[in-house]
């Protein structure tokens, strides 16, 4: 999710959902440790709980990194061991550390000693030949003899050779089962499954075998599926709808505004958040042709989201006419 869950992204799925947990995109411990941190790093308070996700292999590095982002309030430091793109591969972090499981280990006990917040780590089921039972299961062992607990399964093996990032995440076949076994088997760790989960129904059906259901593409290109999280996986609140989360967001908006941010950075955000409603196709045309306007401000979002009510209102009223005349 590199590029797209930033922070303007966080803010807009917190505003659809209050209990699960978000994640940063991937942030290299290089870039913590010697660039601008203060970009990188900020958060608005809404977002927790949140999570800062790592990319790295260097113990102390790992160690500093968690440190720093322990210290700007992050609930959770979760190190990417699943991210296949060539950037990861030449750096050393990512998938490839598949490869080195005494290295993660080594890694994750350094951020252990470092932080009290948790560490956990984001993994694949293996990469190119390795075996995935062999594999998956020879880096949980490794990781949580240094005493994590918590691991984010991508059920799918890694191409690093022969498949681009974007094939990665769809060519390898997925492997639920084995993720189920990893419950099975070692049932004292929380083990949370990702990759090609697409509906709540799905996540539901997940759930009866393991801990939790981690949604990335799916929560991006459709966030309106988040507004339901929160009534359908925890029973606790009501189902948010794409309305009420514009305008949970638009304060949140205006401060961004007034502090010199693009429109357009936090709209991008939310051109799939009517995705399969009436009014969708409008709504993304005028976000993405307004928003990077010189001088784009609120009125876009609020011109967007009442020609999306227009055409909901037409679409009822069509509906009504039509039992009318039945």
């Amino acid at each position: 999710m590199m590029d797209w869950t930033d922070r303007h992204c966080r803010v807009l799925h917190r505003a659809l959902t209050a209990r699960a947990m978000l994640y940063t995109e991937m942030l290299t411990t290089g870039a913590i440790l010697h660039g601008d941190r203060a970009r990188l790093l900020a958060f608005d308070p809404v977002e927790h709980p949140v999570a800062l996700q790592l990319g790295g292999s260097d113990p102390a590095d790992l160690a500093a990194a968690a440190r720093i982002g322990e210290a700007q309030g992050y609930d959770e430091i979760n190190l990417n061991v699943g991210c296949p793109s060539d950037r990861v591969q030449s750096g050393r972090f990512g998938a490839c550390l598949m490869l080195e499981p005494e290295l993660v280990a080594q890694g994750m006990a350094a951020m252990a000693a470092a932080v009290k917040v948790p560490v956990t780590v984001k993994c694949r089921i293996g990469v190119d030949d390795q075996d995935p039972q062999a594999s998956l299961f020879g880096l949980v062992d490794a990781c949580a003899a240094v005493g994590v607990r918590h691991f984010v399964v991508h059920a799918r093996k890694a191409h690093l050779k022969g498949l681009s990032p974007k094939e990665n995440r769809d060519v390898p076949p997925l492997d639920y089962p084995l993720v189920y076994r990893l419950k099975r088997e070692r049932p004292d760790l929380t083990i949370v499954i990702n990759g090609g989960i697409g509906s709540l129904a799905a996540a539901q059906a997940h759930l009866a075998h393991v801990d939790g259901v981690m949604l990335a593409r799916a929560a991006y290109h459709t966030p309106g599926l988040l507004g339901e999280v929160d009534a359908a996986l925890f029973g606790d609140a009501a189902t948010v709808s794409a309305a009420q989360a514009v305008g949970r967001y638009r304060p949140y908006i205006a401060r961004e505004l007034a502090r010199g941010t693009h429109l357009a950075a936090m709209t991008r955000h939310m051109l799939g958040l009517f995705h399969g409603l009436p009014g969708a196709r409008t709504w993304r045309r005028i976000l993405t042709v307004e928003s990077v306007k010189p001088g784009a401000g609120l009125a876009v979002v609020d011109t967007a989201l009442a020609a999306v009510s227009g055409v909901q209102s037409q679409r009822l009223a069509g509906r009504l006419e039509a039992g009318e005349a039945a």
